[in-house]
């Protein structure tokens, strides 16, 4: 169980960048004995104009808005040989995720031999379960990797810890769990997690994840509903939780609470959630939408928590992780902001 410091609740606002905690290098060359989930290439920023690799286990993930070249297909053989990969896919790129159906948004194999229907990869040590077989994600969003790492470690920067309570005393809520990757971290260091997602499906796929692991799903909730509705619902039963987790879809659609958009609705997002953390707990704030730039996210998430009547007395901006490089040509589209308050 990773050693826990006392926290810095109280510490002046610090909303510097994170530097990276990753070592890129040895990941890609394959050479990291406890992760082999990563991204190989992240487009112009490894100078391969909109083309994305990911190395899942003994599996390449390929994608590209167009059909692969020569000088790609023989790149794809070379990383394929060097990394002992059993099979490569590729995935045509679309942007427009809620119009595609599962078959079209999954890919198809092009060399070697074809994935099993469910397969495992590690990261940081832990096991996860992934599938080619499931539309848009495998189950596991690679971008994340160094935040799940930080409440793994429980420790986010120098004198910044994740939780500032004694082991295995902590709880954990994951709004928009999916398949409750943070939960798992979470669960490893002790913490009793609640797990909220608007798919069964991947509720289920959670607690396979836990099981994995060496944790019980038993010990931590699985609840099926509408996120939104469901922390309204638990801030009125007075709940209070020593980290909520916000990371939710870019778009999504619900009978309760009708449409959302990650760049429209983020600070009712907020506003929901920061009731939930006790004082002196942490909210993590994630979000992936290209279309909302890091300071407009920022001050949505704020404008949240001031409107809950919170405050912020603590701030840290993570940045994409070495893998996902960023340029000019390949801007940074993610963000994730640890937000300790009181």
């Amino acid at each position: 169980m990773p050693k826990r410091s006392n926290g810095t609740f109280g510490k002046p606002l610090n909303t510097k960048p994170s530097s990276s905690v990753g070592t890129p290098r040895k990941l890609r060359s394959g050479r990291d004995p406890k992760t082999n989930a990563y991204r190989l290439i992240h487009g112009h920023a490894d100078r391969w104009k909109d083309l994305y690799v990911d190395r899942l286990g003994d599996f390449l993930l390929i994608q590209s808005p167009q059909p692969l070249t020569d000088p790609q297909l023989e790149a794809a053989i070379k990383w394929k040989g060097t990394l002992k990969i059993k099979g490569v896919y590729y995935k045509k790129l679309n942007r427009m995720v809620q119009r595609s159906n599962t078959t079209s948004a999954s890919p198809r194999i092009i060399m070697g031999l074809e994935a099993p229907d469910e397969f495992e990869v590690m990261e940081n040590g832990l096991k996860y379960r992934l599938s080619l077989k499931q539309g848009y994600s495998t189950g596991l969003f690679l971008d994340m990797r160094e935040n799940r790492q930080r409440i793994l470690s429980n420790h986010i920067e120098p004198g910044f810890a994740v939780f500032n309570l004694p082991p295995g005393t902590a709880t954990v809520l994951n709004a928009f769990s999916y398949t409750c990757s943070f939960s798992v971290c979470a669960a490893r260091t002790g913490a009793t997690t609640i797990n909220l997602d608007l798919s069964r499906k991947y509720l289920d796929w959670g607690r396979e994840n836990f099981l994995l692991n060496q944790v019980n799903p038993k010990d931590h909730d699985f609840i099926y509903g509408d996120a939104l509705e469901w922390m309204k619902r638990l801030a009125k039963r007075g709940e209070r939780h020593d980290l909520v987790i916000l990371d939710p879809p870019t778009f999504s659609r619900s009978k309760q609470s009708g449409v959302f958009l990650a760049k429209r609705d983020y600070s009712s997002l907020t506003k929901a959630a920061a009731p939930l953390v006790r004082n002196g707990g942490m909210l993590l704030a994630c979000c992936n939408a290209a279309g909302l730039s890091n300071a407009k996210f920022r001050e949505e998430v704020r404008r949240g928590i001031r409107g809950s009547g919170r405050k912020i007395v603590e701030a840290f901006s993570a940045i994409q992780p070495p893998d996902f490089p960023v340029t000019k040509t390949e801007p940074a589209y993610l963000k994730a902001s640890w937000l300790r308050l009181d």
